[in-house]
Parts: structure tokens; sequence; C-alpha cells
């Protein structure tokens, strides 16, 4: 991935966006070519592995990954008009972009069958997205034996990483005038997550036009 200076990650911050994604498409290079899948995961730091599953039917997980796979995470994106320049006003030299955060993770691809594996992995899926509402679900709020029957239509994916290569681009090469365009732009069009996300990277000390 080509990363800019001023659009780096730290370490921290990777790690981050790793523990609260939601799903990542899941790429593997087979004998057959490029499959992909887009796809819940749950990071462990402890292993630094990906978690997730796929539908038993899907062909991914039966065709053999030659190398390493990779798992695309994207955070908020967004476009930004010219218009939210201030420095559209002042000179005109501006052109559209787009805002976006995303991470690529690299890693060698492990399938597990194993319903304890799974039931394992569903829960604590669930148990993390479930925790901001009100009165969470629960895996044991289903009749007895439903969820096993669930499993037996899944198989586990786990990537174990290797390398991540992650940008954050977020307007941090712009004056400090034109970032304050963007979070009002991006607010005033109810893209929160993008205008937060731009207000988060903004550099304690901000470029000039030409950086």
């Amino acid at each position: 991935m080509y990363v800019p200076k001023a659009f780096t990650v730290a370490d921290d911050e990777v790690r981050e966006l790793l523990i609260q994604h939601g799903a990542a498409n899941l790429i593997t290079q087979t004998a057959d070519g490029l499959l992909a899948t887009l796809l819940p995961f749950v990071y462990d730091p402890e292993t630094n592995v990906l978690r997730g599953h796929l539908a038993r039917n899907n062909p991914q997980w039966r065709a053999p990954a030659l190398g390493e796979s990779l798992a695309i995470i994207s955070g908020p994106d967004a476009y930004i008009s010219p218009s939210a320049y201030a420095s559209k006003r002042e000179h005109g030299r501006v052109v559209p972009t787009w805002n976006y955060v995303t991470a690529h993770v690299y890693g060698h691809l492990r399938i597990h069958d194993d319903p304890a594996w799974l039931a394992a992995l569903l829960r604590r899926l669930t148990d993390k997205h479930e925790a901001a509402f009100p009165e969470p679900w629960s895996i044991d709020d289903t009749p007895e034996g439903f969820v096993a029957g669930q499993l037996r239509a899944i198989v586990g994916v786990e990537l174990t990483i290797t390398r991540v290569e992650a940008k954050a681009k977020l307007s941090q090469n712009r004056p400090a005038a034109d970032i304050d365009g963007v979070i009002e732009s991006l607010t005033a069009r109810g893209e929160f997550a993008s205008a937060e996300a731009v207000r988060a990277a903004r550099p304690s000390t901000e470029p000039g036009p030409h950086s």
C-alpha cells in the first residue's frame, strides 16, 4: 500500500483499529484465482490473530490458500469536496479527494471445523457487538440445541498476522482552515464518523498548503 508520511498510522492506533473493527474482506489466492468474502472478525491481541467464520457452502474455505492471505479492514470514508476548503476561496487551486481509514492485514490462514472452537468464536463476536445494546442478546437466549444446529452450517477461519499496512488519509496534509472546513462539511452532511476521524487525526503542528 502506498502510504505518504502524513497518512501513516501509529502502532497503537493500528491495534485499536483491529480491536474495534466489525468486519473485513478476506482475500485468498488459490489455484483457481482470487477468492474474497466480507465477514465479521474478532482480533486477539495476545496471539495476534483475526478469527471469523464462513458459510460451509462458501467454496473459499475449501480452496487451499497459496502463500499469504489478506484481510482488508475499512474505517470511516467520505468524499471531500473542494468547496469545503478555505483554500478554494483564497486561490481556487484545489481538487476533490476521498478521505478514508484502512488496514491491509496479511497472514497465514487456518481453517477450523470444530464445534467447540466455533461456539467460542460466536460467543465472542456476539458479546462484542451486543455490548452497546440496552438489553444485550446472548447465545444462551436460544432454545437448547438450536445453536448446535447452526454451527453445522459454518466453518472457522483464523488469520495469523505476519504484517499490517495501515493508512489514515484524513486531510492531515491540508492547512488548518481547510481541516476546519472539512470537519464542518462532513458534520453538516451527517458523516459524523468521518468528521470525528478527521478531528482525531488533526496534526498538532499543521502543514502549509503545499506540504
